[in-house]
C-alpha cells in the first residue's frame, strides 16, 4: 500500500512566463492533470514545493494562488460540497520530497483521495534578484493511493546543521525595493552529496535492498559535481544516477529526473528518490512504480 504516482509533468520557462513562478506552476499544473484526464475539482490537496516566486512576495501562500487559476474549487465549500486544501512547504531541492511525504501521510488516513504536488521558481525580475542561479521551470506530480504492493515507500531524512556556509539566499532592502541575493561556498555538492548518502544508505538497509537491486537512482539537484560524489558515495557508475537535464533547475529538479527516468523503469520497478539541498537536509524514499503511471 502506497502513494502512486498518476502523472508528472514539467514546464519550461519562455519569454513570457520566465519571471512568473505562478504561470509556471499552473502551465505543468493543468497540462498534468489534463493528461491524466482528471478534472481540477477532483484534486483534494495541493501542496506547493516551490521557493523563488513573482516579486518575491511572500504572502499569500503561492499554493492558494495556484489552486485559484487551476481551478481547484477555489470558492469555500458549502454543506456537503466537496473543497480542496492548499498549502506551501519550503525545502528547497528537497522540497518535492518533502511534499511527497506530506501527501502520503493525508492518503494512508484516506483523508484525501486525489493530491497535486507543484513546484516552481522563476528569477523575479526587475531589478529583484542579483545573479539569479536557477533556470525558470515548473513541475507537477498527481497523486493518488493504491492498497496494492506499489508507491511510496518510507521517507528518511537527514540533517548536517551548517549554519547556511553551504548555500544562503537573503532578501534586503534596497533602494525601497526587496532585493534577492545568494551565496554558495565551494564544497557546496560535496556536503549535498555527503547527507544524501546517508540517507540513502539508511533507506536501502531499512528495506534491506541494495544499490543494485534498483531500477533507477532518481535525485536533486542536477548538478554534475553532486551527481559525481553521489556515485561514489553509494558506490554505483554515475549513470545509474538519472537527475534533471538543466543543471539549473531547483525545486522541480526531482520531478523532471523522475520524468527521464520512467521509461526504462518496468512496472513493479523499484526506484531510490533521493534529494539534497541547504540546511543541510536530505531525504531518501524508495518507490515502486504501479501498473499504470509513473
Amino acid at each position: 500500500m502506497g502513494t502512486v504516482i498518476e502523472g508528472v509533468e514539467v514546464t519550461h520557462g519562455r519569454w513570457r512566463n520566465r519571471h512568473s513562478a505562478l504561470h509556471l506552476a499552473v502551465a505543468a499544473a493543468e497540462t498534468c492533470l489534463r493528461r491524466a484526464g482528471r478534472a481540477a475539482d477532483a484534486v483534494d490537496l495541493l501542496v506547493n514545493a516551490g521557493i523563488y516566486r513573482d516579486r518575491n512576495l511572500a504572502e499569500p501562500a503561492l499554493a492558494a494562488l495556484i489552486q485559484q487559476d487551476v481551478g481547484a474549487n477555489p470558492e469555500d465549500p458549502h454543506g456537503t460540497g466537496r473543497g480542496t486544501f492548499s498549502f506551501d512547504v519550503a525545502n528547497g531541492a528537497c522540497g518535492v520530497l518533502t511534499a511527497l511525504h506530506i501527501v502520503d501521510g493525508f492518503l494512508r488516513s484516506h483523508a484525501i483521495d486525489c493530491a497535486l504536488v507543484v513546484a516552481s521558481d522563476a528569477d523575479p525580475g526587475h531589478g529583484l534578484s542579483e545573479g539569479f542561479p536557477f533556470s525558470p521551470a515548473g513541475a507537477a506530480v498527481l497523486c493518488n493511493w493504491s492498497d496494492d504492493d506499489y508507491g511510496l515507500g518510507r521517507v528518511h531524512w537527514v540533517n548536517q546543521p551548517d549554519d547556511a556556509d553551504c548555500f544562503r539566499a537573503t532578501v534586503g532592502l534596497e533602494d525601497s525595493r526587496n532585493v534577492l541575493r545568494f551565496a554558495a561556498a565551494d564544497t557546496m555538492d560535496q556536503r549535498f552529496a555527503s547527507a544524501a548518502t546517508e540517507a540513502a544508505r539508511r533507506c536501502l538497509d531499512a528495506a534491506s535492498v541494495h544499490p543494485s537491486d534498483v531500477d533507477a537512482i532518481v535525485a536533486a539537484p542536477a548538478r554534475d559535481t553532486y551527481r559525481h560524489a553521489l556515485a561514489a558515495g553509494l558506490g554505483v557508475a554515475t549513470d545509474r544516477i538519472v537527475v534533471a537535464k538543466d543543471q539549473r533547475m531547483h525545486t522541480a529538479a526531482l520531478v523532471a529526473a523522475l520524468d527521464e527516468a520512467s521509461g526504462r523503469v518496468p512496472a513493479g520497478g523499484r526506484v531510490l528518490l533521493v534529494a539534497a539541498g541547504a540546511g543541510v537536509t536530505a531525504g531518501a524514499a524508495l518507490y515502486r512504480k504501479a501498473d499504470h503511471g509513473t
